[in-house]
């Protein structure tokens, strides 16, 4: 019964639109997305461009279904959806939008990813999502630096080097509590070399003091020690050298 019933459905939609021509089609899409009715939406954008697979209304169903996958979070069909429409339309006017959309799409799920750092092992997270992100917003921006999605790009792309770069140093501090003072320094270590200007490193090489300190390599510790004074001179984890020769060992890290 439930077969008869999906089938008579699927009928009156096919029959509701038999005859549309592809402007009819569109208008009709843009107004269900208009609405926010993206399962109606894609769905009329996906019969506008396969009975009318050629012309301007394919095209721009191509790229309205970019925006309703993404509306919809649907990652992965967002992504296969900009990249056909990058690949089909290299000199279309709004090919921008298509990767502008493609970077959007990722950080969504880089965005998810860090709002559970506090209830997930952090050795456990994957970054990918996070540099994916960044890698389509910089296509974006170096490709079309004049792209209106361009300055809100580049806004982004600080974001995901500073979640990041949080991300690792978050990490150093979980290996830092128990114990793992090699892991401490490799992870503070690639945050400076791949973020160099990002907020979180001034904690990193406080890090960095203390598992050297605490692995008994003094020369290390001096050295990382004038680094963290060269670049962040004001640091709180400076406070008190002037008093306590092993200040470091109160800093409260952890």
């Amino acid at each position: 019964m439930a077969l008869l019933v999906g089938c008579s459905s699927s009928k009156q939609d096919e029959d509701k639109t038999k005859g549309w021509s592809a402007s009819k089609f569109y208008t009709e899409a843009r107004a269900e997305l208009a609405d926010g009715n993206y399962d109606k939406a894609a769905k009329l954008f996906e019969q506008l461009e396969s009975r009318y697979p050629f012309g301007r209304y394919a095209q721009q169903a191509q790229l309205e279904l970019i925006y309703v996958y993404y509306k919809k979070g649907e990652t992965e069909q967002t992504l296969a959806a900009a990249d056909r429409f990058i690949r089909l339309h290299p000199n279309h006017p709004n090919v921008d939008y298509a990767q502008y959309l493609k970077g959007l799409a990722k950080f969504i799920d880089d965005r998810s990813i860090f709002k559970l750092v506090s209830s997930q092992d952090p050795t456990e997270r994957d970054p990918k999502s996070a540099r994916e992100s960044f890698e389509a917003l910089k296509v974006l921006v170096t490709r079309y630096p004049q792209s209106k999605y361009a300055e809100d790009a580049a806004a982004r792309m600080t974001y995901l080097v500073n979640s990041m770069a949080s991300g690792e140093i978050h990490v150093a501090r979980y290996y830092f509590r128990r114990g793992a003072y090699v892991a401490v320094v490799n992870r503070a270590k690639y945050a400076l070399t791949n973020f160099p200007q990002a907020p979180a490193n001034e904690e990193g090489l406080a890090l960095m003091v203390r598992a050297y300190n605490e692995m008994g390599m003094t020369d290390l510790r001096e050295d990382t020690l004038r680094v963290l004074e060269k670049n962040f001179p004001a640091s709180k984890y400076l406070e008190g050298r002037d008093t306590n020769p092993a200040w470091w060992m109160f800093w409260k890290l952890i």
